[in-house]
């Protein structure tokens, strides 16, 4: 606010100070009357460089100005001319902008200019205001506000932002960026691929050898991949241990397999960390850039899928549209499935257990069925896989065994005893690894007032692969509380004769590759025998899987095959049909 200052000895003194006119008016009077000194200390008061320019003859003239824009004057070389001997005034972008505002009617105007090139230039923003003319000719005010610092710090930042910190790579942001832009290119369907390349072993190189040679092995590679990339592809550190390469290809999808070999070429060479060698195998995953690619995520998206494959293939793998599309399918099963468990929308199937001796029934298998709310029925072969991928197997499996055992507790109420049939249920190898089996078993039958002698429980020979010393502990567990072991599809694993001994199994059960051939197929019947023969040398009973006809039946039958299954007996049945099915064959 401005005060005002009062004369009581002569109030008339007041109004005349008072109207007085104001201190840049005074100064227009006194430059109109040839003296422009107080001009000048108003423009040297200024904290920017600022001067008055004159229309004169059509050509814009310095009137005034003050020691700062005299400075950014002098130190201004014009790009293109070394002895800076172009006055300021005259230099391309603003001498046109000068003149152009002196036509307009425009009161000010304020823009951005640069001057000299793009990496050694300087940048200002510059403000034109209109002053009165004097004489006729047309003044302005002219301010150059110096955003060099500022621009150069701002494009070091983001140089920054855009660089590994580690290789001195592009990361990720700059290589998607890069990808974008190639995606732009006029001819770019088919004539650029991402690759991803993977370290194998990385994370056990960094945790036995510490962070410090772990980032002494990822520069280190990023200097042997720039050696045998071309002048044209771009290289980018896009994760831990991940690199991504852009390739411009001249002839077609060759270009990226031979950029591949080369790559794991000059990985083979050793490594030397301290006193250690050691070679580093990758994985490498490439896509195509197609019509149908929509973005440099799903271009970088499909190379990772490439890479998810290349790892357990071994070898190079380019992205198929086909692949990703299940992929996909899988993730969408994954999440209905989740839906379907939490909201209990599974059933269970009973298959029947037959002894071929007799013909009753001993026991049923418990199978895991899903109907879609749309009607759809989702196969076990479809949806099991997805459960054990995506860890759902461990709320599946549990649901599954309490399930079973409320059906047979049900089963034993309506019968008005206890049936003498054993409960099957199949355990998936990450439950054995991830779930504690012992616990979950014993609180599914003491919840239904069942004791461990009417479950079998069904386990696969990779169960046992996957971790034989923690296999032979939960087994042993359930053994105590008189749960029977099964281990079904035998002889389609890889497990030890020394193992299979070892641990504490009951039966056998042959898996239905071989039962189905074995009246047609030599060698499937010399498997079945020696199955029974070992089953039997080692106090095991036996099951033979998938008997679809009575030849089949009689024939194991005859080889001394203790029990069987298969559509020629019956189909996986509800749990009322199961209790009938066993009604009826039992009485």
């Amino acid at each position: 606010m401005q005060s005002t200052r009062r004369n009581p000895e002569n109030p008339e003194k007041e109004e005349e100070h008072s109207a007085r006119p104001s201190p840049v008016a005074d100064a227009q009077g006194q430059e109109d009357a040839g003296n422009a000194e107080p001009l000048q200390e108003y423009l040297d008061a200024l904290p920017i460089a600022a001067a008055v320019i004159g229309l004169m003859e059509g050509s814009a003239a310095i009137i005034a100005a003050n020691a700062r824009y005299d400075m950014v004057s002098s130190s201004m070389v014009a790009f293109g001319d070394s002895d800076g001997s172009i006055p300021l005034l005259s230099r391309r972008g603003l001498s046109e902008a000068i003149r152009d505002f002196f036509q307009s009617s425009a009161g000010a105007r304020e823009f951005e200019w640069q001057e000299g090139g793009a990496i050694s230039g300087r940048h200002f923003i510059v403000r034109l205001a209109q002053l009165p003319p004097r004489g006729g000719n047309g003044r302005c005010l002219l301010s150059l506000v110096d955003r060099t610092t500022e621009i150069e710090t701002q494009r070091s930042l983001r140089a920054e932002m855009l660089r590994d910190s580690l290789t001195g790579l592009p990361n990720r942001s700059a290589f998607n960026g890069a990808v974008d832009s190639a995606m732009h290119a006029p001819d770019a369907a088919g004539n650029f691929a991402v690759m991803v390349v993977d370290l194998n072993r990385f994370s056990r190189i960094n945790d036995s050898m510490g962070s410090l040679a772990g980032d002494e092995l990822i520069i280190t590679v990023a200097r042997r991949l720039v050696s045998v990339l071309r002048g044209g592809d771009m290289l980018a550190r896009i994760g831990g241990d991940e690199f991504g390469i852009l390739l411009r290809l001249h002839d077609g999808p060759d270009d990226a397999l031979q950029a591949a070999k080369r790559i794991q070429a000059t990985l083979l060479t050793p490594f030397r960390l301290s006193e250690l060698e050691f070679r580093v195998d990758c994985a490498i995953g490439c896509a195509l850039l197609g019509v149908e690619t929509v973005s440099s995520e799903d271009l970088l998206r499909n190379a990772q899928f490439a890479l998810k494959r290349a790892k357990q293939s071994g070898r190079v793998e380019i992205y198929e549209a086909e692949e990703a599309s299940i992929a996909r399918r899988r993730f969408s099963i994954e999440t209905e499935l989740r839906r379907a468990i939490e909201g209990d929308k599974l059933t269970l199937a009973f298959q029947p257990l037959i002894h071929l001796a007799s013909g009753r029934v001993t026991g049923f298998e418990a199978l895991s069925r899903w109907t879609h709310d749309d009607g759809r029925v989702m196969s076990p072969i479809d949806f099991i896989p997805v459960a054990e991928e995506s860890g759902l197997i461990l709320p599946l499996g549990r649901w599954a065994l309490d399930a079973a055992m409320r059906t047979l507790a049900d089963w034993d109420r309506r019968a008005g005893m206890l049936l003498p049939v054993r409960m099957g249920v199949n355990v998936s190898p990450i439950q054995i690894t991830r779930d504690d089996m012992a616990t979950t078993i014993t609180e599914a039958l003491a919840a239904h007032g069942l004791g461990g002698d009417r479950l079998m429980i069904e386990i696969t020979e990779s169960a046992i692969i996957a971790d034989p010393e923690r296999a032979n502990r939960v087994l042993e567990e359930l053994k105590r509380i008189d749960t029977e072991i099964a281990m079904d599809d035998f002889g389609t694993g890889y497990s030890s004769l020394a193992f299979l001994q070892k641990l504490p199994i009951d039966m056998l059960k042959i898996d239905r590759s071989f039962v189905g051939r074995m009246l047609t197929d030599r060698d499937s019947l010399a498997i079945v025998r020696a199955v029974l023969s070992l089953a039997e040398s080692l106090g095991m009973s036996t099951t033979a899987e998938g008997i679809e006809s009575v030849e089949l039946a009689e024939t194991l039958t005859a080889l001394g095959c203790s029990a069987g299954q298969g559509f020629y007996f019956s189909e996986p049945l509800t749990a009322d049909a199961a209790f009938a099915y066993w009604a009826g064959r039992n009485n």
